[in-house]
């Protein structure tokens, strides 16, 4: 059976030119990086390589970053590395649950968090979090991009904001490294986290960009690692792989692969909601990023549609991977105002940088007949069809 894939948001492929660069730390080149013998310094040689590249796609000194097994960690470590019990934090309703769940361990240890709720298309006001601003606020946590919707959130303004009073800004970047261009100079955000595996690096790596002077509490305790910010022994192979993923990321920004991701992912939207009645796009009407597209497809069940394109060989979500399963419908979209059954009833769709317009077609051979026949199949969509 063709398999084809369109769920990047949630991991993207290894790309070739990405494993090639690795191999090579695997066996032939495997020293720790800690070591002063030749092994261990052509390690170390590489692994700085490799933060350059990290540091050129970000913005930054190559000193500012520090690598980390994730998103999920780089957010903790920014949280959790500036919050002290009695702050106060700001976040946003649409978070990550890396994010949101670190800012419900807050509340626990005597910290307070306000959420910024989200407009219709899923945007944070910036005023709104200049207004939730206290004395005691030291952290502003908001997301670059949502990784549900894709919709990019106004972090220049915010972090203005931030810079003006005095307070850190934190941005998780995840969903937004490699898609759209990342300067952490003119955001003037204090802390930024990035994952590996959303830009086509493996798995268990990702960087946190952490401002010059920025005192910044360790979450693990062993060597002097990263500057005394991270312990433990690098990962070497994936710091390769990251350092190689970002170089092919700030090259798309030049070489056209953003503009024609984007033009993928509108042809894929534009046809689907032409086929099809009763659908229509979450997060319409905000900029997003290149690869995403979030649609509602009412009368059926976003869980029964997964599956049954999975079983044709599309592979698509209903939103975050860490949330699959879960009985509730999508904090992301309940907290933009859309209904619980229109939630339940949306897909995303992500494109990754292997995504190819052949693919596009097969999509589109199965997507509106699938919802069509799970439309015959609902007791509701008849009812309302025989009303109208």
């Amino acid at each position: 059976m063709r398999r084809v894939y369109f769920d990047n948001n949630a991991t993207t492929p290894v790309l070739p030119e990405v494993l090639q660069a690795m191999q090579p730390y695997f066996s032939e080149h495997f020293g720790n990086a800690s070591s002063i013998h030749h092994h261990g310094q052509e390690t170390r040689a590489a692994v700085e390589r490799a933060r350059e590249s990290v540091a050129s796609l970000l913005g930054c000194r190559s000193s500012e970053i520090v690598l980390t097994s994730g998103g999920t960690e780089g957010d903790n470590l920014a949280i959790f590395g500036l919050v002290r019990t009695g702050d106060h934090v700001i976040t946003s309703t649409i978070e990550h649950h890396a994010v949101l769940n670190s800012c419900k361990r807050l509340q626990e240890s005597s910290c307070e968090v306000s959420y910024i709720q989200v407009d219709g298309r899923g945007l944070v006001d910036p005023d709104d979090v200049r207004r939730a601003l206290r004395p005691n606020t030291k952290l502003i946590t908001i997301m670059m991009a949502n990784n549900e919707t894709g919709v990019i959130q106004p972090v220049e303004e915010i972090g203005k904001i931030a810079a003006e009073a005095d307070v850190y800004f934190h941005t998780d970047a995840v969903q937004a490294a490699g898609k759209i261009p990342i300067n952490v100079k003119s955001m003037q955000c204090d802390v930024l986290s990035i994952s590996g595996h959303k830009m086509h690096a493996p798995q268990g790596v990702g960087a946190l960009y952490v401002r010059k002077g920025t005192l910044l509490q360790a979450l693990f305790y062993g060597g002097s690692h990263e500057r005394s910010r991270r312990a433990g022994t690098e990962n070497v192979p994936g710091i390769v792989g990251l350092g190689k993923a970002a170089e092919l990321a700030a090259e798309g920004f030049t070489n056209g692969s953003i503009e024609k991701m984007r033009a993928l992912r509108d042809r894929l939207e534009k046809a689907v909601l032409a086929e099809l009645g009763s659908a229509g796009v979450n997060g319409e009407g905000a900029s997003r990023v290149s690869n995403t597209t979030n649609v509602f497809f009412d009368y059926i069940d976003g869980e029964a549609l997964v599956i049954a394109l999975d079983l044709k060989g599309l592979a698509v979500s209903t939103g975050a991977a860490c949330s699959s399963g879960a009985i509730e419908p999508s904090h992301v979209l309940t907290a933009m105002g859309v209904t619980a059954d229109r939630a339940r009833a949306s897909l995303r769709f992500s494109l990754g940088k292997q995504n190819t317009e052949n693919e596009i077609d097969f999509a589109l051979q199965l997507v509106p007949p699938t919802v069509a026949r799970l439309r015959d199949l609902s007791p509701v969509y008849n009812r309302d069809t025989v009303s109208q």
